[in-house]
């Protein structure tokens, strides 16, 4: 078909927006080399490029509904609530943009969806004027943990905005404005997440954000995570400075830089008051670090500390004897094993799901000949899970000065299990500005100290979320708190004995969505430390809920599993079976409505090497047959019979472990040809796309020629034609964030690069529209674009939809709906009816 027509040609002539033709030959030069982070200059040039595409789109008049949840909520990274009217307040979600209350959080309003970047680290309000500051990029340093650009400044309380700058600064962990002069404020800057860069410390405006000094560095590896200002003298400030290193197979939480620094003259120069003889420790174990000052007497301040050393060995706790447990394997020698139990030794075995050939007999007889080390249960069990909540850190510590930090105290008494081995992802404190004794700390639980930090209560309940990131207590009633966690924002008038929640906005953190054939059909998704749900494609649906205007937006949406939640299948012969999980591979069969499951996570046998699952961890039904269950470690699994077994059928697909503390070098996706059974396709997180033509027993490296070691987000077989496949390749754990779109059109062997106008953002997924080949649809980590030529050229979709991670996409045939799952901004539907007709206008 030609494309050759006045519209198309118009369009693709607009595309060639200056600074493209670098971006261009920039990302062929990287093809070819191992990738580096992406510029600032690049990524502005790229945001710019996609205002442009947003702007003269065909498709940007497409109507969006958003269909919840908001049940459940999402990430919040910050809170500033108004002292004098505490019922007007700003929530910060970690990619879910900045909301504002005026009625104590029964509604709320977007104020930051038209930027570059949703993505939040901190914000800061002047509340004598309704200024509002603005620093983008979250800076917990999870696994999406999405970087901004910078610092933005609303003069008008968020109806405009002002770009500020400090682009490289990626995230931000604090910004404090001047009591006294509006002029002055000071960004923390935590700096780049997967990489080295220099643009990290403490940086102060003089000018209202105009220009930038960086008044602070330490290293290119440790950044400003936290700040606080003495309120009686605005000159003195403390900043906590955190070493970290996150790469793709391993995180450095902690190190010998991270410390704090105390400044006198308004934070133009800085000295350490930490380490030596101070009592606050300083070596390789000290990580992140979080402040507050005792407003009523600055003399006095709290710090806690992210202590990543370990705990001395503390055997003497008591436990069941009656059973063994895993740690018993860990160091033990081979006599020892040898006159384990057999009675308790085989309840180990069948309680933690060992195959019926491990028993007693069997598995010592395997030590005994030296087949197997006596550790090996203890190797072969201790896998990711086991060692982010095992492992025995000393964790969170809370600290206290009463000279303005020239020395410090640790205080509380007992050993505080808030952070397990991810205090990277917590570290906020706060104190009453009445009462010097009464503190709180943010971690998995959120706990109370009345005597000044000797010991602590946890005050969540049962109707609040873990993961605690900031509270807010009010200054004129310091029982009532605003705070925030990965399931929203809740409010206490008592100290934290009730709470309520303000969860109306619909920012869940979509990793993978799925829909089935109801009618009206249901939309799946795992959300990011919120579980597994499913709910009504019509959920917020206007013409069917005008007659139920009382009924709450999406209370129709249903759990089906905790944790980290995953990738969802469903077998549409029933629309009722369906495979779901959690981190790291966890996965489970189960009927909706019915309570019988089977766990499906599959293990090699003992003496083997051990798997490596991906945090995502990727499963499919094969459309041939929804009996068959495909599943992928670093090696490809396959069920014939719904999961109740399962076998390998392949060797390692991927380059290989590094070693680290991530699971690295794992399938991280699977996609089986629509038009042959057996035809299928995996990608790793390492760079590998490998094929397979014969159901998964041979399978072909067809990736040698791609861009090396990059994330494989999707590998897609074409609907349309056989041996077509696409790609997309993400530089995110690499802080590039080039958008790598391929074709091949023979299986793999060889690939053409599409999408050349594609903005500067990392690619995640790329769905076929379902009845026209030459329409592709492509989600990047700022938002959802489609192509009419086959993926030559793209333009963005319409306003309805803000710049937020787009993670998955499905497409509903029978209603020809496309189903957004997005990480920030819960799930949108769309009718592909009007674009299909645009479409066909535009190929006349």
């Amino acid at each position: 078909m030609m494309f050759f027509n006045f519209k198309i040609t118009k369009l693709r002539c607009a595309y060639k927006y200056a600074g493209f033709l670098f971006v261009s030959i920039l990302t062929f030069l990287n093809t070819y080399s191992q990738v580096e982070p992406t510029k600032a200059m690049d990524r502005l040039n790229g945001l710019s490029q996609r205002k442009l595409l947003r702007s003269q789109s065909l498709l940007k008049n497409i109507k969006f509904r958003n269909i919840g949840p908001s049940v459940m909520s999402g990430r919040v990274v910050d809170v500033d609530v108004n002292p004098n009217d505490p019922t007007e307040f700003y929530v910060a979600y970690a990619t879910g943009g900045l909301w504002h209350t005026t009625n104590n959080g029964q509604s709320f309003v977007p104020v930051f969806d038209h930027e570059a970047v949703i993505g939040i680290g901190d914000i800061a309000v002047n509340w004598h004027d309704g200024e509002i500051w603005v620093g983008t990029g979250e800076a917990n340093s999870s696994r999406s943990s999405y970087s901004g650009i910078g610092v933005y400044k609303s003069i008008d309380t968020g109806r405009t905005w002002q770009y500020l700058g400090l682009p490289e600064s990626q995230h931000i962990g604090k910004i404090i404005l001047d009591p006294l002069d509006k002029n002055i404020a000071w960004v923390a800057v935590i700096g780049h997440l997967y990489s080295a860069n220099k643009e990290r410390g403490v940086y102060k405006t003089t000018d209202g954000g105009r220009t930038w000094k960086q008044t602070l560095y330490v290293d290119d590896n440790t950044g400003a995570i936290d700040m606080d200002i003495n309120p009686k003298n605005p000159d003195e400030l403390f900043a906590c400075m955190w070493y970290r290193e996150r790469r793709a197979w391993n995180f450095v939480e902690s190190g010998n830089t991270s410390a704090i620094y105390k400044s006198v003259d308004g934070g133009d120069t800085w000295k350490k008051i930490t380490g030596n003889n101070t009592g606050f420790p300083q070596d390789d174990g000290t990580g992140r670090i979080g402040i507050a000052m005792y407003a009523a007497n600055p003399q006095i301040i709290y710090a806690t500390l992210d202590n990543q050393n370990h705990r001395p060995d503390t055997a003497t706790k008591k436990r069941d004897t009656s059973k063994y447990v895993l740690s018993d394997f860990k160091n033990i020698t081979k006599e020892k094993f040898l006159s384990l139990n057999d009675k308790k030794l085989d309840t180990f075995f069948i309680e933690n799901d060992f195959d019926k050939k491990y028993n007693d007999s069997t598995v010592k007889e395997m030590v005994r000949t030296g087949k197997i080390k006596p550790t090996t249960i203890y190797d072969y069990l201790n896998d990711a899970n086991t060692e982010m909540f095992n492992t025995p850190v000393i964790g969170c510590e809370v600290y206290r000065s009463d000279d303005s930090g020239l020395s410090w105290k640790k205080v509380n008494a007992n050993g505080l299990d808030l952070y397990n081995t991810y205090g990277y992802y917590f570290g906020k404190i706060s104190v009453s500005p009445v009462n010097e004794n009464k503190i709180i700390i943010n971690g998995f639980n959120l706990m109370e100290s009345n005597d000044g930090g000797r010991s602590f209560t946890a005050v969540d309940k049962f109707n609040t979320h873990p993961d605690w990131h900031g509270t807010w207590i009010n200054p004129l009633r310091d029982s009532n708190w605003v705070a925030g966690n990965d399931g929203g924002c809740n409010i206490t008038y008592d100290n934290g004995k009730h709470w309520f929640k303000a969860n109306t906005p619909s920012v869940a953190q979509f990793y993978a969505i799925a829909v089935d054939n109801a009618k009206p059909y249901n939309v799946y998704g795992g959300i990011q430390d919120n579980g597994v749900w499913y709910g009504s494609s019509k959920l917020n649906d206007k013409e069917v809920r005008e007659d139920d205007e009382e009924s709450e937006p999406d209370n129709e949406w249903k759990n089906l599993g905790g944790g980290d939640g995953m990738q969802v299948q469903v077998d549409t012969r029933d629309n009722k079976t369906v495979y779901f999980g959690s981190q790291f591979g966890e996965y489970e069969r189960k009927a909706i409505g019915g309570h019988i499951s089977k766990r499906i996570h599959p293990l090699p046998d003992i003496e083997a090497e051990k798997l490596r699952y991906n945090w995502q961890t990727p499963i499919l039904l094969s459309s041939f047959n929804q009996d068959i269950l495909y599943m992928g470690s670093d090696i490809f699994y396959r069920s014939m019979n719904k999961g109740d077994k399962i076998a390998p059928l392949s060797k390692d697909l991927s380059k290989g472990t590094k070693t680290g503390d991530v699971p690295y070098g794992t399938i991280v996706t699977i996609n089986e040809s629509p038009l042959k059974f057996g035809l299928i396709y995996i990608g790793t997180d390492d760079g590998n796309i490998q094929v397979t033509k014969d159901g998964g027993y041979t399978w072909t490296l067809v990736s040698s020629k791609l861009p090396k070691n990059l994330y494989v987000s999707r590998v897609v077989a074409s609907a349309f034609k056989e041996g077509r496949v696409y790609a997309t390749l993400n530089g995110y754990r690499d802080d590039n964030f080039t958008p790598w779109l391929y074709v091949s059109e023979d299986y793999g062997q060889t690939w053409s690069r599409l999408g050349n106008n594609l903005p500067s953002g990392p690619l995640n997924v790329i769905r076929e529209d379902p009845k026209f080949e030459n329409i592709l649809y492509v989600g990047s980590d700022n938002g959802l674009y489609a192509s009419f030529d086959k993926g030559k050229t793209f333009m963005a979709f319409g306003n309805d939809l803000p710049p937020v991670p787009v993670h998955d996409i499905a497409v509903q045939k029978a209603a020809n709906d496309i189903v957004i799952g997005t990480h920030g901004r819960s799930i949108y539907i769309a009718s592909l009816n009007e674009v299909q007709k645009i479409y066909k206008d535009a190929v006349k």
